[in-house]
């Protein structure tokens, strides 16, 4: 009996011993469950961390970790013989910035970038800010070649565009989105041109020279136009190659039809070779008249004695007022030179920035997961919507096509190897 007691006493022990094992097994499964059901619970609160603009916005949204800084993407010459526009136009965006402050925990930054006043080099800057999710915004371009060019390039990332100097007319001509300037356009300048060499200076002769290029060739037909309008006479209209060491030819072409004044659509290198060269063709005793493209320090150290007298026309310098003088003050403290010396962009430069900064500021959001969000497509409207902006430069308020700001250009002339602004009514 012992024996047989034995016996059951161990079945009873291996049947206790396998219900457990599959005990065991079942386990996981318990544990498996809970994980099943959380998982969902999870992604829907980070669904609903993140604002529904985000869902609907066409362009998505940008989105900042606590602390992360918003790039604004500059663009502009930053090297060879128009770098001082880029330089000024870069200075004055990081006081703009500076001055911005933060927002939501956030602080402004800038990404400088050197398009070389280049159609093709501007189109593959575009191409690295537009990849780059950290940028919202773009300063720029400068020059309206390259403005051109990056313009599509933007309007494809729903990256807003504020430019303190693309001057060409029809870059607001082209229904593209993103594009908004706080200058005039060209449709002011080539008339204040003309009319400076018709009214002021006299001459009702005029030969005409230009670059070929998108800005310079666009403001020698428009101050062409309009000279012939007011009853002069263009009896030379001449393009020249770009980067070129001399066209002493071209102009010894331009001296044999005789015109008592030379207007020059383009930049600082030509501008600079046609009045170190225009003399020894025998255009030495008439005006020469160019635009902002020349405007500046660089001019002046390339032509030398040969910039005295000089005519330009610029974006004028803004009126006096305790901000204007308060940004003079801390762009000659930072910088060492005053404003309007490199260019005549750097009070526009820091307007630009500073529209950018107030219409992101109107269209972030913070959600719920403590990130920053700013929807593309509503901000590139927000800047579009920019009205009653009080700025260095004065009112800023956009229209339909992105013209943002006013006329605003001045005649200047170089007088004792500086520009010097003139009266509107100035005598020659």
């Amino acid at each position: 009996m012992k024996r047989i007691t034995s016996v059951l006493g161990l079945l009873v022990i291996l049947g206790m011993l396998l219900a457990a094992c599959g005990g065991a097994t079942e386990t996981p499964e318990a544990t498996e469950a809970p994980i099943e059901t959380e998982a969902p619970m999870q992604t829907e609160e980070a669904v609903a961390a993140v604002p529904e603009i985000c869902s609907t916005d066409a362009g998505g949204c940008g989105v900042f970790a606590p602390g992360e800084e918003i790039v604004i993407g500059f663009a502009g010459p930053m090297s060879g013989d128009v770098s001082a526009f880029g330089i000024d136009a870069s200075q004055g965006i990081d006081l703009a910035l500076a001055d911005a402050g933060e927002f939501e925990g956030h602080a402004f930054v800038q990404d400088a970038e050197d398009d070389q006043a280049s159609p093709e080099v501007a189109a593959g800057v575009a191409q690295r800010l537009a990849s780059d999710p950290s940028v919202v915004a773009i300063v720029g371009h400068l020059f309206s070649g390259a403005t051109n060019a990056a313009m599509p390039i933007y309007a494809e990332a729903y990256l807003p565009m504020m430019s303190p100097s693309a001057t060409r007319i029809d870059l607001t001509e082209q229904s593209n989105p993103v594009f908004n300037r706080v200058v005039g356009n060209d449709k002011f300048q080539g008339a204040l041109a003309a009319n400076m060499i018709f009214n002021n200076l006299g001459a009702h002769t005029l030969a005409i020279i230009h670059d070929g290029g998108a800005y310079g060739l666009g403001l020698a037909q428009r101050a062409r136009d309009v000279f012939t309008s007011l009853g002069g006479e263009v009896v030379a209209f001449q393009g020249i190659e770009v980067g070129g060491t001399d066209y002493s030819a071209v102009l010894a072409d331009i001296a044999a039809s005789s015109p008592e004044a030379l207007f020059f659509g383009g930049y600082t290198g030509e501008g600079a070779v046609i009045a170190n060269q225009r003399a020894g063709a025998g255009l030495g005793g008439i005006p020469l008249i160019s635009d902002d493209g020349i405007y500046g320090t660089q001019f002046i150290d390339l032509a030398g004695a040969n910039s005295e007298g000089v005519y330009a026309t610029s974006a004028g310098r803004p009126a006096t007022s305790t901000a204007v003088e308060a940004f003079d003050a801390a762009y000659l403290e930072a910088y060492g030179v005053p404003t309007g010396s490199l260019s005549p962009y750097s009070w526009y430069s820091y307007t630009a920035a500073m529209v950018l900064v107030e219409a992101i500021k109107s269209v972030g959001v913070v959600g719920g997961d403590g990130n920053l969000y700013i929807p593309r497509a509503a901000l590139v409207a927000a800047v579009r919507s920019t009205s009653g902006y009080e700025g260095l430069i004065g009112t800023i308020t956009c229209d339909a096509t992105g013209e943002c700001g006013t006329g605003g250009f001045a005649p200047f002339m170089v007088q004792d190897g500086a520009w010097v602004e003139l009266p509107l009514d100035f005598a020659p």
